[in-house]
């Protein structure tokens, strides 16, 4: 067009009926569009991404066949010999072609800063020669009514409702939610939470070719993931099936400065939600907080501002030198309504290419600078427009203007082989992809290649491996199969395939989950994660045959299958089933079974059963000595009463008892009750009453992990060694045990050392010989026969109350210190008149 209000009003008068379609998002506009194009002879409709012009090419070609219609995208061309439909970008539209019917969608980009100028330029100029139609919002109605007077308007109502929902917790979002970020940074930072949390996401990004955005929202689509996280790329070309659009950011970065997004955009975007005639919500998720009620209330009644001003730039170039180029493009909008757009990609490619003076030269005469128009016109596809970019454009003008006037196969082809690599990560995939495309389109321009089939082939066989790369990238990272999978069985209620391999893993739908170790399952997820709760029901729904047979099989094993270890848990061949805790007395602990949810009620209690039976015949055989005392010959027996007093108090003590608090017990016992007890192997030492069976390893450590279990102690505790008759007593400060422990497995503890209590009764019954003899005492060779030294001995003998005296002529005595005779308390003096005093008065006479 002219720079000339005039001249653009003049292209209006061409054509026939024009009609603008306007209204929300999934009011079926661009169905009608299409409806009413295949009505025509011939047809073009231009949309604003190269994703929706394929979909729509083929859902076209499906009506009419692949003869009748042409795809036509800066990147792509299919070019039947005589088609009678065209779908293209908007950018790539051949308006030099006349149609009867011609359309563009999403005309609302006209206020676009950055590719409004073409969708502007089509509202002006682009006409059917019966029909021309333009789809979008309905905030352009103001503006295409003054600018293109003779306009017919069709309002469409949303086909379904959009409410808003609130915000939530970015982990509390309903299934078939998509979450709304505005930065690479942020969508992968959330589709990772997502994925610990809910078993995974899709991911939409801009940056993401065609062929890896379609496989991604494929994936959700076929219910392989109930979650999207996207930027805006979403609020454009995408039908899905999403119920909830969350906005996890409201505020986005437009290329000048961060914003808040403007009612329409939220619409925009909020619109994905609900298709057709199902509903949907849009909210924000805590981050963001509760959306302004303003806000609100115009994106749920559709209440826009309309739009003020178009992008704009002048079309009616002149290509007479680059100097003049740049004025044109720079040329002052005719009218108030259109606004000069801001220097584009090609206007800075441009700007920077003329700087360079090889580039003037080879730029002289009206055909060149055409060219180094369409070479600045070459998109950087990582939108950063950065040196390399210029560069490469450099190189290809001077290409072009070479002998050959064409590119050399050699030189395109090191560049593209640079490109054809599928290893790194998920940007390094983004990069390549972004590059590869700048050759696609190049290949697209048939007179700068020799074999431009050749290159358009090559180049779109790379991208799509890139894509692939780049889509498994993505799933790997931001869904877990397995998770996935197992909750979407489970949310449909159908029966999971299930089962145990020989080392116990878990396969549950094909993917491992966890591992088995008797009843008790151990999920392959963070413990008290969601992923291993939801692994955990899994499981337990996938074994539940499984279960059952172990259960029964359980219940049939021999005895020697069971064991007890030192930590308190009871195994069955080698397995955890259970553990110990406290019982009604020290010799009954309770059983516990293992089973992290994966039996019922019923079922934890015949495993309780079954080890319950056996730990009582363990602890009865271990123990056998103890439980002859509590028997028919002891308690239940013919003891009498101090006799079975002290019998209940040995049992109670693990078969250990200090003398001293029963010392008058023990006097009061008759001859009988003596050989009674002796019978059951009780000795009646100098300072502790035990029985002497007990003393083997397997009694003692038996005996100290019912101790440990019944006071609640933590396990393993410190068991001397077979064979060892002392070992050093460590405080509990340091990592001991208290002196009860020590007393009830048999060693008493003196002078900071557990001895073991027969031979602290063999070294007190020497001791108290050698006293009454009045011989003298070999230390060194009385430590020996205790396993103690010198030093030691003294140190335990001063522990039980023995003072060491040495005579004149060097001979060593051990007496027990006497207990001193308590002081004579001192009265304090009366008065003679208190009560007291009078009652003492008459209690004396």
């Amino acid at each position: 067009m002219t720079s000339s209000h005039a001249s653009a009003g003049g292209g209006l008068g061409r054509g026939g009926r024009v009609v603008a379609v306007l209204g929300p998002t999934n009011t079926g506009k661009t169905y009608l569009a299409i409806e009413r194009m295949l009505g025509h002879r011939s047809g073009m409709i231009g949309f604003p991404l190269r994703l929706l012009a394929r979909e729509n090419y083929d859902r076209i070609v499906s009506i009419k066949g692949r003869n009748a219609v042409a795809l036509v995208t800066g990147e792509e061309k299919i070019l039947p010999p005589n088609p009678a439909y065209w779908v293209c970008t908007v950018e790539s539209m051949p308006l030099d072609r006349a149609v009867d019917f011609l359309a563009v969608d999403e005309i609302q980009l006209c206020a676009d800063p950055e590719r409004g100028h073409i969708f502007t330029d089509r509202l002006l100029n682009a006409r059917g020669l019966v029909e021309t139609m333009f789809l979008g919002s309905d905030s352009m109605l103001p503006m295409i009514r003054r600018l293109v007077p003779k306009a017919e308007f069709v309002s469409r109502p949303r086909f379904s409702q959009l409410t808003y929902a609130g915000h939530k917790k970015l982990t509390r979002l309903p299934p078939r939610s998509a979450v709304v970020a505005f930065s690479a940074t942020d969508v992968y930072a959330i589709a990772e939470l997502i994925r610990r949390q809910r078993g995974g996401t899709a991911v939409v990004l801009g940056a993401l070719s065609p062929r890896t955005r379609n496989a991604q929202v494929g994936l959700y689509q076929a219910g392989e993931v109930d979650y999207l996280v996207a930027t805006d790329a979403i609020g454009m070309g995408l039908n899905m099936d999403v119920d909830h659009v969350a906005f996890a950011r409201i505020v986005k970065f437009d290329g000048f400065a961060p914003r808040r997004l403007r009612p329409a955009e939220v619409a925009q975007i909020a619109g994905r939600a609900g298709r057709h005639m199902r509903d949907g919500t849009f909210g924000t998720t805590d981050e963001v907080g509760e959306l302004d009620a303003d806000l609100v209330s115009r994106v749920e009644n559709h209440e826009f501002e309309t739009v003020k001003a178009l992008s704009w730039r002048n079309s009616d170039l002149r290509f007479d030198t680059p100097g003049f180029l740049l004025k044109s493009l720079e040329e002052r909008a005719p009218i108030a309504e259109l606004s000069r757009v801001r220097e584009a990609d090609d206007h800075l490619a441009l700007q920077a290419l003329v700087r360079d003076p090889e580039i003037m030269d080879l730029a002289k005469g009206r055909d060149a600078v055409r060219l180094l128009w369409e070479v600045c016109q070459v998109p950087d596809f990582r939108k950063v427009l950065s040196d390399a970019h210029t560069k490469l454009l450099a190189q290809i003008f001077r290409g072009l203007r070479g002998p050959m006037r064409r590119l050399d196969d050699d030189w395109v082809a090191k560049q593209i082989a640079r490109l054809d690599r599928t290893e790194g990560d998920i940007d390094a995939l983004v990069a390549r992809i972004a590059h590869i495309r700048t050759w696609t389109y190049i290949s697209n321009r048939p007179v700068w290649l020799k074999d431009p089939l050749h290159w358009q082939e090559r180049t779109r066989a790379i991208e799509d491996r890139l894509s692939d790369a780049l889509h498994e990238r993505l799933t790997q990272r931001f869904i877990d199969r397995r998770s996935a999978t197992l909750s979407r069985t489970l949310k449909d209620g159908r029966a999971l395939l299930g089962g145990v391999r020989a080392d116990g893993e878990v396969v549950v739908e094909g993917h491992v989950v966890g591992r088995l170790e008797g009843f008790r399952f151990v999920p392959d997820a963070p413990d008290r994660s969601d992923e291993a709760k939801s692994l955990l029901t899994a499981a337990r729904r996938a074994l539940r045959d499984e279960l059952a047979k172990r259960l029964r099989a359980f219940e049939a094993e021999p005895d020697d299958v069971f064991a007890l270890g030192p930590d308190g848990v009871l195994s069955a061949d080698g397995l955890p089933v259970a553990r110990l805790a406290a019982g009604p007395s020290v010799l009954t602990p309770l059983v516990v079974p293992f089973d992290e949810g994966m039996l019922d009620q019923a079922q934890r209690e015949r495993v309780r059963a079954r080890l319950d039976r056996w730990l009582k015949d363990h602890i009865a055989a271990r123990l056998k000595p103890l439980f002859a005392l509590s028997g028919a010959d002891g308690l239940s027996g013919g003891l009498s009463g101090a006799g079975r007093g002290l019998a209940f108090q040995l049992v109670e003590g693990l078969g250990v008892l200090p003398r001293a608090p029963v010392a008058a017990m023990v006097e009061r016992l008759e001859r009988e009750d003596r050989k009674a007890l002796t019978r059951l192997g009780v000795r009646l030492g100098v300072s502790h009453l035990y029985l002497t069976a007990l003393a083997k390893p397997a009694a003692v450590s038996l005996r100290a992990l019912l101790w440990a279990v019944a006071k609640g102690h933590p396990l393993p505790v410190p068991v001397p060694p077979p064979g060892r008759v002392s070992v050093e007593a460590l405080p509990v400060t340091d990592g001991g045990a208290p002196p009860a422990f020590w007393e009830a497995i048999g060693y008493p503890v003196a002078g900071g050392r557990a001895l073991r209590v027969d031979m602290l009764d063999r070294l007190e019954t020497e001791l108290l010989t050698t006293s009454k003899a009045g011989t003298p005492i070999r230390e060194v060779a009385l430590g020996q026969r205790v396993g103690l030294s010198a030093e030691e001995l003294g140190a335990v003998l001063a522990g039980l109350g023995y003072a060491r005296a040495v005579a004149e002529d060097g001979t060593v005595t051990w007496k027990r210190r006497r207990p001193q005779a308590p002081r004579p308390r001192r009265e304090a003096p009366t008065n003679a008149d208190h009560p007291f005093a009078k009652l003492r008065q008459l209690s004396g006479m």
